[in-house]
């Protein structure tokens, strides 16, 4: 009877978690546009401190404020400048082909005038048409993965509509928000998961901030870069790809490289030696200078773990899951932190201390019994 008993129970148990992982599954659009909504709440609360504190509004009025400057500013800058960035993108993937074979050409050519090699020996090893095939697939593959969460064009907007409002909400109604959802665990999680708040919204807002205003910065200065270079017909195309690439960690400088070294590889000349040096000194200069002053080791986070939780991110939910999944683990690593990490090294810390006492303190009660 008991074992019959525990059985069902186990069954009751199963059939709960499959009914709970279907129901995520069908509502993982729903998923993500909360995750996008925290991660932008937490973004903008700093914003609408300043203004309810300097300009004395109430929050609710601070939150329509700064959501609608924000809004116009953003829609203004692509206004101006995005259809320059998108005719320049176009034509240089309608291009890429021709420059990819004219940089292969020279530096073929120029093998052959040092070396016994025989001539189109580097046409040979690379099929220009099976690289540029790749790289659009995969780049399609990143895409197709956001659009099939979003629903299709018409469901990603609806989707960046609601994460705007329901993120306005969060920062209207933070407190209250705040407490009714901590209040579901019993003392002292309520009073400790209400106080790691804070810290998690400054870690997820703090990362996605800083690396957008790098992002920004870099993708302004490769441009002016390019165009004093001379590759004006494509600079601002190509800053928005090394500015929009540079999100990811580690790699993002690189693929951001790539397509601006191939337009200079096909014009021939020093061309590609400056413009490998404009990057190299622009990495540089973000690495030991715009990081730790924009988004700063208050993120906590290890580079590998931004680069891991960013590829993850790529693979599960497209363009759309490298931007918000790095915000989350840096979320996530606070409260493992404060939660787990420090509380363990300050019992470690006392029981070496306790030890010590009693080590001490044995030998002097000894000598007293002995007398």
């Amino acid at each position: 009877m008991t074992q019959r008993s525990i059985s069902l129970a186990n069954l009751l148990l199963i059939a709960m978690v499959v009914l709970s992982i279907v129901l995520l599954w069908q509502l993982q659009s729903l998923i993500v546009t909360l995750m996008i909504s925290v991660v932008l709440a937490a973004s903008i609360v700093p914003i609408v401190d300043v203004f309810q504190r300097v300009l004395h509004f109430p929050r609710w009025l601070a939150t329509i404020f700064a959501y609608f400057g924000l809004i116009a500013i953003i829609t203004g800058v692509v206004l101006i400048i995005g259809p320059t960035i998108f005719e320049q993108v176009e034509r240089l993937v309608r291009q890429l082909p021709k420059f990819l074979e004219d940089g292969l050409s020279l530096v073929n050519t120029a093998i052959v005038r040092v070396t016994d090699a025989k001539p189109e020996i580097l046409l040979e090893l690379f099929d220009v048409q099976s690289i540029t095939g790749w790289a659009i697939r995969s780049s399609q593959q990143l895409v197709l993965r956001s659009y099939g969460i979003t629903r299709g064009i018409l469901g990603a907007a609806f989707s960046l509509v609601l994460a705007l409002f329901v993120s306005g909400y969060m920062v209207a109604d933070s407190k209250t928000l705040v407490r009714s959802i901590v209040q579901l665990f019993p003392q002292p999680w309520e009073d400790r998961l209400a106080a790691q708040v804070p810290i998690v919204s400054q870690r997820m807002g703090g990362y996605l901030r800083g690396r957008i205003l790098v992002s920004t910065i870099l993708a302004v200065a490769t441009t002016a870069g390019l165009s004093l270079l001379g590759l004006k017909d494509f600079a601002i195309g190509l800053g928005a790809i090394a500015g929009v690439t540079n999100l990811i960690p580690f790699l993002g400088p690189i693929l951001g490289a790539v397509p601006a070294l191939i337009v200079a590889l096909s014009q021939g000349g020093w061309l590609v030696l400056w413009v490998l040096i404009l990057f190299v000194i622009i990495q540089n200069v973000e690495t030991y200078v715009l990081d730790p002053l924009l988004v700063g080791t208050s993120v906590g986070i290890h580079p590998l773990f931004q680069l891991l939780s960013v590829l993850g991110g790529a693979q599960v939910l497209g363009v759309i899951g490298a931007l918000i999944v790095p915000p989350w683990f840096a979320g996530a690593s606070a409260l493992v932190e404060n939660l787990y990490l420090r509380p363990k090294r300050i019992a470690q810390a006392q029981q070496e201390r306790e030890a010590l006492t009693v080590s001490v303190g044995l030998p002097h009660e000894n000598k007293q019994k002995s007398e």
